[in-house]
């Protein structure tokens, strides 16, 4: 066990961002945090980081009390962007990396790396201020784990990137994890988490509404997405335990009451017409997310 959270509150006079939280991350593991803004993530990575104290409970790196680890395993990407904007890009990298203790010899071949494996190599002798606010991000996230910390912390690293920097960024962190790095990361986009995690926490004003595994998570609303491919016009027809229907350019998508009834909907509408799709699934985790929290998030 890398990270373990024990009965964590943090209280601020009246008000509770956090409320008896729990949850435990396994080594070489990308766990993710999710909930809408204001649900207590950024104030849980803060006491992980040791930059407020919890008011009560424990926290643990390896066994040992987060507040007497050494602080140079630990990476932080806060949501908050900041990069010193008349710094060259190569510089700043060894800058942060030399900050935690790292030499500058050593240092090279990492930031030669990532600065090839981010698309930079153009850029590594630029002002951080004239580049885009895209690349100004990969930076700063590269900054976040050039001295290879045991464990990082993202808080929303997708945030403003467009899809192809964000496959690199998803690439990067399977990369750290493979390479043994334990991964705390939220996002407000659900696919990412759903792409990325085995176990989430999800957080609702303060409060653990689940911690585990994803498929956990999705099995407590089983098989109850539908979606159907037929030249058959189902709104006319009598499907049973059917909850809600949509067609969708040409697609149906069907929520049912129980996964039980897909058998009997399959033996009605494949009495009556050619079946292109059939396809029985979870929820996605965005969905779920949605029904937990109430609303769409933001």
């Amino acid at each position: 066990m890398s990270l373990k959270l024990e009965h964590v509150t943090k209280k601020y006079r009246d008000f509770t961002a956090v409320q008896d939280l729990n949850f435990e991350i396994e080594k070489g593991e990308i766990f993710g945090l999710i909930g809408q803004n204001g649900a207590g993530k950024t104030t849980t990575f803060r006491m992980i980081l040791d930059l407020q104290e919890t008011t009560e409970g424990t926290i643990t790196w390896e066994g040992k009390p987060i507040n007497s680890v050494n602080r140079d395993i630990l990476g932080y990407l806060p949501e908050e962007r900041g990069i010193f904007p008349q710094m060259k890009v190569d510089e700043q990298l060894y800058f942060f990396g030399e900050l935690r203790g790292m030499k500058r010899d050593e240092l090279k071949k990492e930031v030669d790396f990532w600065i090839n494996r981010f698309d930079l190599e153009e850029k590594r002798k630029d002002k951080a201020e004239t580049l885009s606010k895209g690349n100004q991000q990969k930076v700063q996230l590269i900054a976040s784990f050039i001295h290879k910390p045991k464990f990082l912390i993202l808080d929303e690293p997708f945030s403003g990137l467009d899809p192809v920097n964000k496959d690199l960024l998803k690439n990067a962190i399977l990369l750290l994890r493979d390479q043994g790095m334990t991964i705390l990361f939220s996002s407000h986009q659900m696919e990412n988490v759903e792409e990325l995690c085995d176990h989430l926490c999800l957080l609702k004003r303060g409060v653990s509404l689940f911690s585990g595994s994803l498929l956990d998570l999705k099995k407590q609303y089983g098989k109850t997405k539908l979606t159907i491919r037929t030249e058959m016009p189902l709104e006319e027809a009598n499907l049973p335990g059917v909850k809600e229907i949509k067609n969708i350019k040409g697609e149906y998508l069907l929520t049912l009451e129980d996964e039980s009834f897909a058998k009997g909907i399959f033996d009605v509408v494949s009495n009556g017409a050619y079946i292109e799709k059939f396809s029985l699934d979870y929820l996605s985790l965005d969905e779920i997310f949605k029904d937990q929290v109430g609303g769409v998030h933001v």
